[in-house]
């Protein structure tokens, strides 16, 4: 993938994610991309970042934390001016990292950085919600004053005043799992992970409760049918198809194809439904026999006010979605289920570019479009078969290769020579030149290594290496290129290529100049 200027919009998730941000942007820096790093101090300051870096023409926003961090990137982006115009793309550093795992990116920040540089751009759908109305008992209604002091007249229904608008990338989920997001305690996730979330489903599962939902698929004109109503436990909105680490709970979505699938967990005898809920947020599969699914690009949910709602995994409030007349109202009501909340789902098709891994296996596609890429030694073969082919078409050029494919075999022609004079003269000196690498090179050990975006045989190997003043391990990354002299431990000169086999832990020796973020171009590479 290629980018100029990036973003590197960071959740410190108290400081763990924050020792590794010079090794992310060494190899980003390697890659040849301009990174502004930007900490988020408050909720919600991923949002207005990843809005002004869109609207200043960074070419790609990356999301540092976990898929709380995406979702406000992407709303961020979606927000802009030109919604849609920069590349969202993912290092994992959060407690479920949904997203990441969906699409192969790896656990490891520096991996991820190496994935994401050679990653592809595709265009995915993204979820919005809004709340279009507000019904509201009609005695509760008819005691309401307006400011200007005149009773308003009788009215169960009244329409929203604020138009605020929020974009999901994976899912949206009303009911239970809302109420787990919203108590279960920040610093807890960030020590104990997903268990946190478990600890938090067991105590708040008592006391859970089914509730009324309507469901209507609303046409292109704004005409809408019933779909479904009745009692349930917990509504999921899927864009993409795993959730709360459940595989495939909405099992036929795909993220390209303008549609968001429904899964309804409904309601039944006190066993059934506690069942069906802790086996839902404990990592299995909603059972069919309690589930119905339904689809659509535009949809009303209709659910009581005292059902909260998350986006991808985070639990947001309903007073950013009314106005605060209306939430004011809904307070002075005694039971809040009382009040009937309409929600607003719509697929936006292909809204928003995605950084993908290029070893992504496209499953979440529903066209994928695969691309072949070669190797070097797939293109040398390439390029031999395709010399071989103009040599049966082109008669001169046959004639011309064939004699000098001669000359060059003929031991007394000067040009041979010369070239045996020069291989000799660097086999003398082998030997003292790999002993002055090893002596005055830089020992880097591997953490994992990415083709260069831009550079067609050109590899970028993150590591770090010892500083020796100080004895601290420092971030590192190597680009070595085709310019680059590649020698094996033997002495013995080899393909830059064979920088394609060396593995994590494994250790090469590097000649170069080391820039200020830990690039080093390298002149001479030892593996």
């Amino acid at each position: 993938m290629q980018s100029e200027k990036a973003l590197l919009a960071i959740n410190p998730r108290a400081g763990q994610n924050v020792t590794k941000i010079p090794d992310v942007v060494s190899v980003l820096s390697a890659a040849g991309w301009e990174t502004e790093v930007a900490l988020k101090q408050y909720g919600g300051q991923s949002i207005e970042m990843a809005r002004e870096a869109s609207e200043d023409g960074h070419d790609l926003v990356i999301g540092y934390g976990g898929d709380g961090t995406v979702n406000q990137v992407v709303n961020g982006i979606m927000r802009a001016k030109k919604p849609g115009k920069s590349v969202v793309g993912v290092i994992p550093g959060g407690t479920a990292n949904l997203w990441a795992g969906d699409i192969g990116v790896p656990t490891e920040p520096v991996k991820a950085a190496l994935a994401l540089v050679n990653s592809e751009v595709r265009r995915v759908d993204v979820g919005r919600v809004e709340v279009s109305s507000v019904s509201f008992p009609e005695n509760i209604e008819s005691q309401r004053t307006p400011q200007n002091g005149k009773k308003a007249k009788k009215r169960a229904r009244k329409q929203v005043g604020s138009r605020v608008r929020n974009h999901f990338l994976l899912m949206a989920g009303l009911g239970f799992d809302a109420e787990v997001m919203r108590h279960a305690p920040k610093p807890l996730k960030y020590r104990l992970g997903p268990l946190a979330v478990g600890l938090t489903v067991a105590q708040k599962l008592p006391d859970h409760q089914t509730f009324p939902i309507e469901i209507r698929g609303v046409g292109e004109s704004g005409e809408s049918d019933m779909i479904w109503q009745g009692e349930a436990l917990q509504v999921i909105i899927g864009n993409t198809r795993r959730y709360a680490m459940v595989l495939e709970t909405t099992p036929e979505a795909y993220i390209d194809d303008g549609v968001l699938d429904v899964c309804i967990i409904v309601g039944g005898d006190p066993v059934s439904t506690m069942q069906q809920v802790g086996s839902l947020l404990l990592r299995h599969k909603p059972h069919n026999t309690t589930s119905q699914y339904f689809h659509g690009s535009h949809l009303e949910i209709k659910v009581p006010a005292s059902v909260p709602m998350e986006l991808d995994g985070s639990a947001v409030k309903l007073k950013d979605y009314v106005s605060k007349e209306d939430y004011e109202l809904i307070g002075q009501v005694e039971d809040s289920s009382q009040v009937m909340v309409s929600y607003r789902f719509d697929a936006l098709h292909k809204a928003l570019p995605m950084a993908f891994p290029c070893t992504y296996n496209e499953e979440l596609f529903q066209h994928p479009r695969r691309h072949k890429k070669l190797d070097l030694e797939q293109e040398e073969e390439h390029k031999a078969s395709n010399i071989g082919d103009k040599k049966k078409d082109d008669p001169a050029q046959t004639e011309l290769q064939e004699a000098t494919e001669r000359a060059i075999s003929q031991p007394e022609h000067s040009v041979d020579v010369e070239k045996e004079k020069r291989q000799e003269e660097i086999r003398a000196e082998l030997p003292s030149l790999v002993t002055s690498l090893f002596e005055n090179g830089r020992k880097v050990t591997v953490i994992g290594k990415a083709q260069h975006p831009e550079k067609p045989g050109t590899y970028i190997v993150a590591g770090t290496t010892l500083n020796t003043l100080t004895s601290e391990q420092k971030p590192t990354a190597v680009i070595i290129g085709n310019n680059t002299e590649v020698f094996d431990q033997n002495g013995q000169h080899i393909l830059s290529s064979a920088v394609a086999d060396i593995q994590e832990g494994g250790t090469m020796i590097v000649e170069g100049k080391r820039s200020k973020l830990g690039v080093i171009k390298a002149t001479r590479v030892v593996l």
